[in-house]
């Protein structure tokens, strides 16, 4: 094996490598990439078993074509040092030395037969439909936030993504829930999908936005029993779905929460930041004290202090509410227009809240007690 590709593009492959390996892998061959050298091409393969990350560099030059597997985070750090953008030779000198030569260094690195490195290869080819890259990294992004932490309820630990039918039309449809605040948004569909509800775990999901973030372009999705397929125009991941059961999500969206809040959503997210200073590890609540027209928001913190600011609002009744200051942040970050709405029904009712500025996503918040 012997050929030579650009250290940009080495880089950035590499660099996505490095979240789908395992740091503490038990199997040696699970800490390495799979480098795959044909028809001009380098195809590069990572997985921890249950996520496999698959992507091709094109335009390569190929002296000699093979395949080998190297430590993904030693090749990956001495990648990055080089030169940005130069050339990199690497050739094999034999079965267990992976020669890497750039500029003036050259590095050899240890290999592993590329025989042992585990690959499954399974037909995704039912199941296909098409999505903007964009439109899915906005699911995943309004609703990773709320994906449960317990290990003990594995199937809230992802988001639940499934498809669903209003007024005639087709969405897709995340969901994600901690049991404390819960997230909702969906996006058109140009027609209806065969498409059986999943959960994506929460690691596949942080990989897949790290490669939505910088791709433009349509996202192939197949899914087949317990697997998920994401195509790219040059990356593939696949993933190990959660097995599970996702709770009944629409009966826990509050009906009857009459009392709108509208505030000005950069005045709102600031104001709930300054106040949930005074704790330190953000779990007291932020007390809401709302009279006509006026929110109160106040945090006290019996080590360090309390903190208060009032706001003008649009609001026409008397409530007191305590929620987690995280959620509210986490929430709205993700607004897109420039107020947020807080629906509330009394004391100790979830709030619903609503973007003015994206129709097509709710969230719901859980009270503090006291």
């Amino acid at each position: 094996m012997k050929f030579n590709v650009n250290q940009q593009d080495l880089q950035s492959a590499l660099n996505y490598c490095q979240g789908v390996i395992e740091k503490r892998s038990t199997l040696p061959i699970l800490s390495n990439v799979l480098m795959d050298v044909s028809n001009s091409k380098l195809i590069i393969t990572a997985t921890d078993l249950d996520l496999i990350f698959i992507h091709q560099i094109d335009n390569i030059e190929v002296v000699e074509e093979g395949r080998t597997t190297t430590t993904s985070s030693i090749m990956y750090d001495i990648v990055r040092k080089f030169t940005s953008g130069k050339k990199i030779n690497l050739s094999l000198s034999n079965e267990s030395k992976l020669q890497l030569e750039s500029d003036n260094s050259i590095f050899n690195l240890n290999c592993i037969n590329s025989s042992e490195f585990p690959l499954t290869d399974e037909n995704f080819n039912e199941n296909e439909f098409v999505i903007n890259s964009k439109k899915l990294l906005k699911l995943l992004n309004k609703c990773k936030f709320s994906v449960s932490n317990d290990e003990t309820r594995h199937y809230l630990s992802g988001i639940y993504f499934h498809q669903t039918i209003v007024d005639d039309k087709n969405y897709l449809t995340a969901v994600a829930t901690d049991s404390h605040r819960m997230s909702i948004s969906k996006t058109r569909l140009e027609q209806k999908i065969n498409f059986e509800p999943v959960i994506l775990p929460k690691k596949t999901i942080f990989q897949l936005v790290s490669l939505l973030d910088s791709y433009d372009g349509d996202v192939k999705i197949s899914n087949v029993k317990s697997k998920i397929k994401f195509e790219l125009d040059k990356s593939i991941l696949i993933s190990k779905l959660i097995d599970g059961k996702f709770p009944n999500y629409i009966q826990v969206i509050p009906k009857n929460n009459q009392k709108k809040l509208e505030i000005n959503l950069k005045l709102f997210l600031n104001s709930v930041d300054r106040v949930a200073s005074v704790s330190l590890d953000k779990k007291d609540g932020v007390k809401f004290n709302l009279t006509k027209e006026s929110l109160n928001l106040s945090v006290n913190n019996t080590n360090s202090g309390d903190g208060n600011e009032t706001l003008n609002v649009k609001f026409d009744h008397d409530l007191e509410i305590s929620f987690n200051s995280r959620y509210l942040l986490d929430v709205a970050s993700q607004i897109d227009g420039e107020n947020i709405e807080i629906f509330f029904n009394d004391t100790g009712s979830p709030a619903l809240i609503k973007d003015p500025g994206d129709f097509d996503s709710i969230y719901v918040v859980m009270p503090m007690k006291g």
